[in-house]
């Protein structure tokens, strides 16, 4: 239990934080990457997020729910990255683009795979991957917080920052979406 009884064997508060914050950091990351889309940006959301989540951690209330606590403030770090982004001014390497289109091809490779992403890639079946990353973001966020993470229905609704009537409303939807885009790709693999 967070913040509980200490006993002797065991690190001050400061230091229990610590290591049961990071505890929860594989599924933060795999947030992070459905987030992104980008293994390297989601890294770095990450960090964010428990850079954050460290200098905070004072208002932290003990024995409320600490992974739901850090997927908020990943999702308000999200939020306020693509906001940012959206005001930044777009740059391009001229050079970049004109050997690409030389070539016909994108110069830019695709990521290293991860132990992460490769675990995702074997966990998750072609379809269900394809499917879940053709829902919209808001239905997709709702599904994998509530089905992959466990989160309670407040849980989400405190993390995405939306009533709790939009989450069972966005998991009914994302769900039916990605009913009917599975059974979609089965009858497209009998046919």
């Amino acid at each position: 239990m967070l913040f509980g009884r200490r006993r002797r064997d065991e690190p001050p508060d400061a230091d229990r934080f610590s290591v049961e914050a990071l505890e929860f950091l594989d599924a933060l990351y795999g947030a992070a990457v459905r987030l992104t889309r980008s293994p390297d940006v989601a890294e770095d959301l990450v960090q964010d997020t428990y850079l954050k989540a460290f200098r905070a951690r004072r208002s932290f209330a003990a024995g409320t729910n600490l992974k739901a606590w850090l997927f908020t403030i990943l999702h308000n770090a999200w939020r306020n990255r693509q906001r940012d982004r959206v005001r930044a001014r777009v740059e391009a390497d001229s050079d970049l683009v004109d050997r690409a289109a030389e070539r016909g091809q994108d110069t830019l490779s695709a990521p290293p795979d991860t132990p992460e992403s490769v675990l995702l890639r074997d966990t998750l079946s072609e379809d269900l991957r394809m499917a879940l990353a053709q829902l919209p973001e808001a239905f997709r966020d709702a599904v994998w917080l509530r089905d992959v993470e466990e989160l309670s229905y407040q849980e989400i609704a405190d993390v995405l920052a939306i009533p709790v009537g939009t989450v069972m409303s966005r998991l009914s939807r994302g769900r039916r979406r990605l009913h009917a885009a599975l059974l979609a790709a089965r009858h497209a693999t009998r046919a």
